[in-house]
C-alpha cells in the first residue's frame, strides 16, 4: 500500500511540473547516479580520441558561477584502441573541450550493461 501511495504521489508531482523542471530533476538524478558516457572527438570525419566511463560533462562557469564559459570538462579513461573497455595501459584523465572548435559526440556506452 505504501509503494502504491509513493508511486501515485510521484506521478502526481511530476505531472504538475513543467518540462524544464522535469528535465532538471532527471539531470539531477543522473548526476547523482552517474552514467557510463563515451566522448568521441573528431578531426574532420576521422575519430582522433575517445574517452570512456565518463560520469558527466560539465559546462565551465565563471568564478561567481553565473556566466557559462565556452568549454566543457570531465574525467574519463582515454580509450587508446577504441574498444570501449578500460585496458591496463589506459589511465583516467581530466579533459576539456571547446564548445565551438571541437567536433564531438557524447553518448552512453553501447557495450555497457
Amino acid at each position: 500500500m505504501k509503494a502504491i501511495f509513493i508511486t501515485f504521489f510521484t506521478l502526481l508531482l511530476l505531472t504538475g511540473c513543467t518540462q524544464e523542471t522535469q528535465n532538471k530533476l532527471g539531470r539531477s538524478i543522473q548526476n547523482w547516479t552517474g552514467t557510463n558516457g563515451v566522448l568521441d572527438i573528431y578531426m574532420g570525419d576521422k575519430l582522433v580520441q575517445r574517452f570512456i566511463q565518463i560520469d558527466k560533462l560539465s559546462t565551465a562557469t565563471s568564478t561567481d558561477g553565473n556566466i557559462p564559459r565556452n568549454y566543457r570538462y570531465g574525467y574519463g579513461y582515454l580509450d587508446l584502441n577504441y574498444n570501449y573497455k578500460v585496458d591496463p595501459s589506459e589511465k583516467k584523465l581530466y579533459f576539456e573541450i571547446s564548445n565551438f572548435a571541437t567536433p564531438y559526440i557524447f553518448y552512453d556506452n553501447p557495450g555497457h550493461k
